[in-house]
């Protein structure tokens, strides 16, 4: 019986690890499976892209993540001219990436429509839209290959040269070229040999790059350490002068300077207005910035 013991124990022990292979494979066809029975998306190219503004405007957008779910957004509209500078701000889960993310075509509104000028945003082929707009958020992914070929995937035509002009204009250069193998470094499945700050940098350059006339920046500089923020903040300047942004913030302070900051508090829109004039209207927005300002006093403190 004690040999026999001592024989079973090494089955068991691959059982249990196979046991644990098998939980893995389970969560990764689950998640296969859910994007392969997702809704398609409808979207009829009737318009050429070139023809196509860069002013948005949502009417009466609803938006649920699920069939059955309550809906994220209720009845959203909101104008975004060409050209200027958008915060979308609220509490946290109230909808502000959820709009950002259906300009970008993430997803399909179920009621309502988004206009690009005047085009409906379902007439316009994906990749045409995709071609309007950069999208850079806090959790960006870089494959595992160069840096090279990462920031590249901005602009697949680009040439060597003009990688590295964009990754010196969003201030990564120098970095990338202190290590081992420079712009032919591999940053590993989701960039895992490079820190957050170093991703977030990799993925402006990226869509510098781009060149989109459309840009969204959902909190892309939250992984920044102080040291690098000042470099951001100069190389995101550069990616938008021109454009018509987008920023989604929990800190306050870097859009107070907004052509307009929208509030949305679940999943509607509270409020508009520039920084001043919420402060005035919008007892939610005055206690968020009372709170933000309160914040920064102790860090400095």
């Amino acid at each position: 019986m004690v040999i026999l013991a001592l024989c079973v124990t090494g089955p068991l022990l691959a059982v249990m690890d196979f046991v644990d292979t098998l939980a893995k494979l389970g969560t990764v066809v689950e998640n296969v499976d859910t994007i392969l029975n997702a809704k398609e998306q409808e979207h009829f190219a009737k318009e050429s892209a070139s023809v196509i503004g860069n002013d948005i405007e949502l009417k009466n957008v609803e938006f649920a993540y699920k069939e059955g779910q309550e809906a994220v957004l209720k009845g959203v509209s909101l104008h975004i001219p060409e050209g200027s500078k958008t915060a979308l701000v609220g509490p946290s889960g109230s909808g502000k990436s959820t709009i950002a993310k259906l300009i970008a075509g993430f997803w399909d509104v179920d009621a309502g429509q988004i206009n690009f000028g005047n085009v409906n945003s379902k007439d316009i082929a994906l990749d045409k839209l995709y071609d309007k707009i950069s999208y850079v958020s806090q959790d960006n992914f870089l494959f595992d290959d160069t840096i090279m070929e990462n920031i590249r995937m901005g602009k697949l035509s680009a040439t060597d040269e003009e990688v590295v002009e964009c990754a010196k204009a969003s201030g990564c250069d120098e970095f990338i070229r202190n290590l081992e193998n420079g712009y032919q470094t591999r940053v590993g499945g989701g960039g895992l040999h490079l820190s957050g700050g170093e991703r977030q940098r990799i993925a402006i350059a990226r869509a510098m790059l781009k060149d989109a006339k459309i840009v969204i920046l959902d909190e892309a500089t939250a992984y920044i350490d102080p040291e690098n923020e000042a470099v951001i903040q100069e190389a995101v300047g550069k990616l938008v002068k021109g454009k018509t942004l987008i920023v989604i913030a929990h800190r306050l302070s870097t859009i107070t300077d907004s052509d307009q900051i929208v509030l949305v508090n679940d999943g509607k829109i509270e409020a508009i207005g520039k920084q001043e004039e919420l402060l005035k209207s919008s007892p939610l927005y005055k206690s968020m910035w009372e709170a933000h300002i309160g914040v920064k006093e102790r860090m400095v403190a």
